[in-house]
């Protein structure tokens, strides 16, 4: 559809798309060198980073699916009318997922910080794409 994006496109657009690079950024994540995620680990507090396949299955995977959200956030915002049903359902699922990170980030001890601002984050930037896309275009979704 042709016509000029409202202030509420503009600033949906902006918002997938900088939250989709952060989430690009840990791609490098899913291949570098076990001794990098360590020293991470290490740096954040966290103690020794555990040997175990699982740990080291689980960040690389994780990093792997943040990368492929980053990925998802960047198409859909090249037409965000054609993609309102996805943006709502993303909006709806990262909000409860989030909720679900603060509740696991808790019960697996993670450090204050960690849990104060992965969740949390998560609820906010699921909440605003839900509100945005309702607000944006000719009528939302």
């Amino acid at each position: 559809m042709d016509r000029d994006p409202t202030t509420t496109d503009v600033w949906l657009r902006t918002l997938l798309r900088v939250v989709g690079t952060t989430s690009l950024f840990a791609l490098p994540f899913a291949v570098a060198p076990r001794e990098w995620l360590a020293a991470i680990h290490q740096g954040l507090g966290m103690g020794t980073l555990p040997s175990l396949p699982v740990v080291g299955y689980l960040a690389r995977s994780t990093s792997a699916f943040y990368a492929l959200l980053g990925g998802l956030f960047w198409v859909v915002s090249f037409d965000l009318e054609r993609h309102r049903q996805v943006i709502a359902y993303l909006g709806v699922t990262l909000t409860v997922f989030g909720a679900g990170l603060v509740v696991v980030d808790w019960a697996e001890g993670m450090p204050r910080f960690w849990t104060l601002w992965e969740g949390p984050f998560v609820v906010v930037f699921g909440v605003l794409l839900f509100t945005l896309n309702r607000g944006s275009g000719a009528g939302g979704p």
